[in-house]
């Protein structure tokens, strides 16, 4: 199988966890994530298979949406329900409008520390492991952005809050800075992610589900293909001989395109090599690079 599911993640287990189970039921080797949740997380984790795997990186996960419940005046080391509590404060004076007034300053683009609980390296070493030891560093300042950040429920000491914002943001950071910002601070109880990119929970598949699809032999209905997980790049048609170049590694140029983008490509920009409605490679357009500005596309990974 090639393509990729959407499950959704349960709580208590890591993403890898999934990624250990789902090869399991399938009885395939083949099988890789990407967008790490953490283990009390639960929601949109998107499973590749097969050579799907080697297209994880070009998938459009720039916008992701968490719906989250943050506890007003306790903080903890990890910024959630896991971690020690490591300070308590009334949080009995906060209003909803003095939330919202939170919500309006940390939207757009922000700083965001990476929390110390994470896979973020310093050193070559994940933070998280130096956690452990009780140890904690200086962490450079990151860019994010958060794109939305709506109040969907508010009653102390809990705010349930609905946010989107770009790849790389933590959720329970911004819990835990929203608390800061308060005066009470706050950790994380609950997180869900409801979209990856394109990928969404209006599709995503519990792992009891996906067994009983597999043995009843229904999973092509719900695989995605590479293809339509590429829908935001642009796409090159290729001829029977450019496919075949392909296959064999090589390069293909304007004498090996069956269609080709009317708008043109721009400079390295990514593009979908395809043969029929099958994702043969994934390429980089370089035209300025060749004789006449032939519309020459390099080949980044090809798919079996």
């Amino acid at each position: 199988m090639n393509g990729f599911l959407i499950i959704d993640k349960p709580a208590g287990i890591t993403s890898h966890d999934v990624v250990a189970i789902v090869r399991r039921i399938l009885k395939q080797k083949k099988v890789g994530h990407t967008g790490t949740l953490d283990p009390f997380a639960t929601g949109v984790l998107p499973v590749a298979l097969g050579e799907a795997t080697k297209i994880i990186p070009y998938l459009d996960e720039s916008v992701k949406e968490y719906r989250a419940i943050m506890r007003l005046g306790v903080s903890t080391d990890s910024q959630d329900l896991t971690g020690k509590i490591v300070q308590q404060k009334d949080e009995g004076s906060i209003t909803e409008a003095r939330v919202l007034e939170a919500f309006a300053a940390v939207t757009g683009s922000i700083s965001q520390v990476p929390p110390m609980f994470s896979a973020v390296k310093q050193g070559g070493v994940p933070l998280y492991k130096l956690a452990r030891l009780g140890e904690e560093v200086e962490r450079l300042p990151r860019q994010i952005i958060i794109h939305s950040l709506s109040l969907n429920h508010f009653q102390l000491p809990f705010v349930t809050f609905t946010v989107r914002c770009s790849r790389g943001t933590y959720v329970r950071t911004l819990a835990n800075d929203l608390g800061d910002s308060l005066g009470c601070g706050a950790h994380l109880v609950e997180l869900r992610r409801t979209r990856s990119g394109s990928f969404t929970d209006d599709n995503a598949l519990e792992l009891e589900y996906l067994q009983t699809r597999f043995e009843e032999g229904q999973l092509s209905d719900i695989l995605i293909s590479p293809l339509q997980a590429l829908a935001h790049l642009p796409t090159v048609t290729l001829t029977e001989m450019g496919a075949k170049n392909v296959g064999f590694g090589r390069s293909p140029s304007e004498v090996d395109y069956e269609t080709y983008p009317e708008e043109g490509l721009l400079e390295d920009q990514t593009v979908c090599l395809v043969h029929g409605d099958k994702l043969l490679a994934i390429g980089s357009s370089n035209p300025s690079r060749m004789p006449n500005n032939e519309k020459t596309i390099r080949l980044l990974r090809v798919l079996s």
